[in-house]
C-alpha cells in the first residue's frame, strides 16, 4: 500500500535508524490521504459487483449515517439493542447513547442487507412510511441486519474500522455474516488499508468464535495486550486482521 514502509537500513552499531521528521510528515500525509479518497468514495459497494446480491431475492444496498431516515434508524437502534443488551450487561444503558450518536455522524458508511419477495425495491424509491412498514409489518420484505464501518487511522496506518455487524436472530449462522465480513475486507483492500479493525464484548463468546474462524486476532492495541491488568478491568477486546508486513508489525506484533 501507498503508506508501507521499506525495510530500514540499520547502523553499523545495530541500531534502528530513526526516521527523519520530514519522512514522518510526508508518511504522515500519505496516511490521511488515503483515508480522504476513501471517505470520498459514495458507495464502496457499487465498486465490487460480485457482492451485490447474496442470494435469491438477498440484496446488498450502501448508506451513510446523516442519511438515514428516522425508520432506518428506529431499526438499527432496535437490532443493536435485540442482539447487544446482553452481552453488554449493565453497562448498555450507557452504550446505547454512545451508538445513537455514532450511527447518524457524515463519517459512519453502511451496508443494509434487504430481502424482497418482488423484486428489488430500492429504499428511495419509497415513501418513509413504506418503509417502516416494510420494516415493521412485511417479514418477507425487511431488512436482514447491516453493518456500519468507518476509514480511520489506527498506530499511524489507515484502516478500516468495524463499528457494529449486526444481523437478525434468523438470519444468523447461513453464512451471511462471513459473506458481509469478506466484503468489508474487499472494501478495505481495494481502498488501500492496511487492516480490518474491530471491537467485541468479551461476554459475547458467539461473536468472538465467528472472527476468530475468520482469522481476526487480539490486536496489540487491546487492553489485555496493553497491560494485562488493565485488559482484566476491560470488558472488550479489540480485533484485527492485517494485509500488509508494517500493519502486521504495529497492529498485530506491537513493534513500533
Amino acid at each position: 500500500m501507498a503508506t508501507a514502509e521499506n525495510k530500514r537500513p540499520r547502523l553499523s552499531s545495530g541500531a534502528e535508524k530513526k526516521p527523519s521528521r520530514k519522512e514522518i510528515l510526508e508518511r504522515k500525509k500519505a496516511t490521511y490521504e488515503l483515508i480522504r479518497k476513501a471517505v470520498a468514495v459514495k458507495d464502496h459497494l457499487a465498486q465490487l459487483s460480485d457482492f451485490h446480491k447474496y442470494q435469491r431475492n438477498v440484496y446488498l444496498e450502501s448508506g451513510s449515517g446523516h442519511q438515514l431516515r428516522k425508520p432506518m434508524r428506529k431499526y438499527i437502534q432496535n437490532l443493536l439493542k435485540v442482539n447487544m443488551e446482553e452481552p453488554y450487561g449493565p453497562e448498555w444503558l450507557l452504550e446505547e447513547k454512545v451508538k445513537r450518536r455514532e450511527m447518524v455522524v457524515p463519517e459512519a458508511r453502511y451496508i443494509f442487507v434487504k430481502q424482497y419477495s418482488n423484486g428489488f425495491i430500492t429504499e428511495s424509491s419509497m415513501k418513509e412510511t413504506e418503509v417502516e412498514h416494510m420494516c415493521a409489518v412485511c417479514p418477507e420484505s425487511c431488512l436482514l441486519g447491516f453493518v456500519h464501518y468507518r476509514f480511520v487511522v489506527e498506530e499511524e496506518l489507515p484502516v478500516l474500522y468495524v463499528y457494529e455487524l449486526q444481523m437478525e436472530p434468523s438470519a444468523q449462522g447461513k453464512g451471511l455474516g462471513k459473506f458481509m465480513m469478506q466484503l468489508i475486507e474487499q472494501i478495505a483492500c481495494k481502498n488501500q488499508m492496511g487492516a480490518v479493525m474491530l471491537t467485541v464484548q468479551k461476554a459475547n463468546t458467539q461473536a468472538m468464535a465467528f472472527y476468530t474462524k475468520l482469522r481476526y486476532v487480539i490486536s496489540s492495541t487491546s487492553p489485555s495486550r496493553v497491560d494485562p491488568q488493565i485488559g482484566l478491568e476491560k470488558s472488550y477486546e479489540i480485533l484485527c486482521k492485517t494485509f500488509d508486513s508494517e500493519a502486521k508489525s504495529k497492529l498485530e506484533d506491537g513493534d513500533y
